[in-house]
C-alpha cells in the first residue's frame, strides 16, 4: 500500500470516527450547558473538516504529472493543510470568545454522568485512531498524516482536560468548566498555527533542510572528476524537492564523458527519498 492510499485511509477513519463523537458530544454538551464539552464537539466539528481536506488533498496529490503540472500534483497536501490550518484558528477564537464569556458571567453547566461517558469514549477513539496514525506516520512523510496524528493526540490531551472540568463540578467547582474551554481553545490555535506555518513554507518554496543538503553535497564530492560545484538550489514539489546544481569538470574531458559522469549523479541524489528530480548542468574548467 502506498503513502497516498494509507493517507486515504486515515481521512476516511478520521471522518467517521469524528462524526460519531460530534453527535454524541454536541448532544450532551449542549443539554448540559458544559462549555468545555461544546468546545470539545466544536473541535471535532473542525476535525471532520480536516479529515475532509485530508482525503480530498490527499486524492488530488496523488495525481501523476501531466502535460500541465510536469512535476506532479504533490503540494496539494501543503494547500490542503494550509485551509486546516486556517479552520482550526477560526474555530479557536471563537471557542476563546465563548468560553470567556462563561468564565466570566458564570457557568450554568449542570452535572451529568452522560458527560462522563461521553468523555471516555472520546479519549478511547482518540487514543486508537492515534496509534493507529502515528505508526503510520513514522513509515510515510506526509504533512496530512503528520496534522491528523498530532490532531488525535491534542484531542485525548483536551478531552481529559474536560473530562477533570466535568468531575470538578461535584465540589462546586464550576468555574474550571469556563478555564478548561480557554485552555482547550490555546491548544487548537497554537497547533492550527504550526500547521499554517510548515505548509507556507512549503507553499513558498522553502530550500531543502541542511542535513538533505549536506549529504547531497558529499554524494557529489565522491566523485573526484568534479573539481567545483556552483548554484545549488531546490525547489519543493510536495513532500519531496527538485535538485539542480552545477558542476565543473576538467575541460578536456568528451561531452560523453561528462555527461555520463552527470548520469551517474542524477540517479545518486534521486535515490534519496526527499528528492523527486536531480536536474545537473555540466561546464567545463
Amino acid at each position: 500500500m502506498n503513502r497516498y492510499e494509507v493517507t486515504k485511509k486515515v481521512g476516511l477513519f478520521g471522518i467517521l470516527g469524528n462524526l460519531f463523537l460530534l453527535i454524541i458530544k454536541g448532544s450532551i454538551g449542549f443539554l448540559s450547558h458544559s462549555q468545555a464539552m461544546i468546545a470539545d464537539s466544536a473541535n471535532s466539528a473542525g476535525d471532520i473538516f480536516a479529515s475532509l481536506m485530508t482525503w480530498i488533498g490527499n486524492k488530488i496529490a496523488s495525481e501523476p504529472q501531466d502535460e500541465s503540472h510536469n512535476f506532479g500534483h504533490g503540494k496539494a497536501e501543503y494547500i490542503f493543510s494550509l485551509f486546516i490550518s486556517i479552520s482550526m484558528i477560526v474555530v479557536a477564537f471563537k471557542l476563546l470568545y465563548d468560553s470567556a464569556f462563561s468564565l466570566i458571567h458564570g457557568s450554568t453547566m449542570q452535572f451529568s454522568w452522560f458527560l462522563v461517558i461521553v468523555c471516555l469514549i472520546t479519549i478511547l477513539v482518540k487514543s486508537c485512531l492515534f496509534i493507529y496514525t502515528n505508526r503510520l506516520c513514522k513509515k510515510y512523510d506526509n504533512i496530512l498524516l503528520e496534522a491528523s496524528r498530532n490532531d488525535h493526540r491534542n484531542d485525548c490531551i483536551v478531552t481529559t482536560f474536560t473530562l477533570c472540568s466535568i468531575l470538578s463540578t461535584l465540589i462546586g467547582i464550576t468555574w474550571l468548566d469556563g478555564v478548561v474551554g480557554i485552555g482547550i481553545s490555546i491548544w487548537i490555535m497554537i497547533t492550527g498555527i504550526k500547521i499554517f506555518i510548515e505548509s507556507y513554507n512549503i507553499l513558498m518554496d522553502e530550500s531543502i533542510d541542511e542535513d538533505t543538503k549536506d549529504l547531497i553535497l558529499r554524494y557529489v564530492k565522491n566523485y573526484k572528476e568534479i573539481q567545483k560545484i556552483d548554484h545549488f538550489s531546490s525547489s519543493p514539489v510536495g513532500y519531496q524537492y527538485v535538485i539542480v546544481l552545477t558542476i565543473y569538470v576538467d575541460g578536456n574531458m568528451t561531452t560523453f564523458q561528462s555527461h555520463e559522469l552527470a548520469d551517474r549523479l542524477e540517479k545518486d541524489i534521486t535515490s534519496l527519498d526527499k528528492v523527486y528530480n536531480t536536474i545537473i548542468h555540466v561546464n567545463p574548467i
